[in-house]
């Protein structure tokens, strides 16, 4: 009889051991699932947080510090082209009209900085289309004054009324990461433009 309850006893105990084991494998298991969970999402996290990084800092708007709105308009060509494309570069936004004289005296200089610095510096020049008599009347004038950089159509003038240009000509310089460095209200000449430039970033 003590022999059978020895044998129970061992038997017991051998069980116990084996229940212990796999309880305490599974207790591993589910350890090392939650770690693996929890370094998965802090690893989401940490990429949702550099998406965000990446995102430039500052309110959208048009004082100086603000991130300029974007928009998409079409080259004098028919290009779609948006101001966020030339995110990384210094760019100088210009609203103007061919009516306009102090716009027609600024294009040459721009004209000149554009063909100096033009892998470095973007122009964007603006038209304030549905103010023009025609949209050849825009043509011509690029070709008499032989414009090379980018114009775009503000075919409703939506874009220039967002930037409150109402005055032409009417100037956004803007950093590379895409903030206001300066506004010009009034015509800039080449050594404005290179001053500026310089005390961008």
């Amino acid at each position: 009889m003590k022999k059978w309850i020895i044998i129970l006893i061992i038997l017991g105990l051998a069980g116990y051991a084996v229940f212990d084991f796999v309880s305490t494998k599974k207790e591993e298991e589910t350890k090392k699932e939650e770690m693996i969970t929890a370094t998965q999402t802090e690893m989401e996290v940490k990429d949702d947080e550099e998406e965000v990084e990446s995102v430039p800092k500052g309110e959208v708007g048009i004082e100086r510090g603000n991130i300029a709105p974007d928009f998409e308009l079409e080259t004098i060509d028919g290009e779609k082209v948006k101001l966020s494309d030339y995110r990384g570069q210094k760019v100088l936004l210009n609203f103007w009209a061919t009516w306009c004289p102090p716009c027609r005296s600024e294009m040459p200089d721009m004209q000149k900085v554009h063909e100096e610095f033009g892998e470095d510096i973007v122009i964007l020049a603006v038209n304030l289309t549905d103010t023009e008599s025609s949209l050849q009347t825009v043509t011509n004038f690029l070709e008499e004054l032989d414009i090379t950089f980018t114009i775009l159509k503000d075919m409703d003038t939506m874009i220039a009324t967002t930037y409150q240009a109402n005055a032409l000509p009417t100037s956004y310089l803007l950093n590379t990461d895409g903030s206001i460095h300066n506004i010009a209200i009034g015509p800039l000449n080449y050594d404005l433009m290179i001053k500026a430039f310089q005390e961008m970033y």
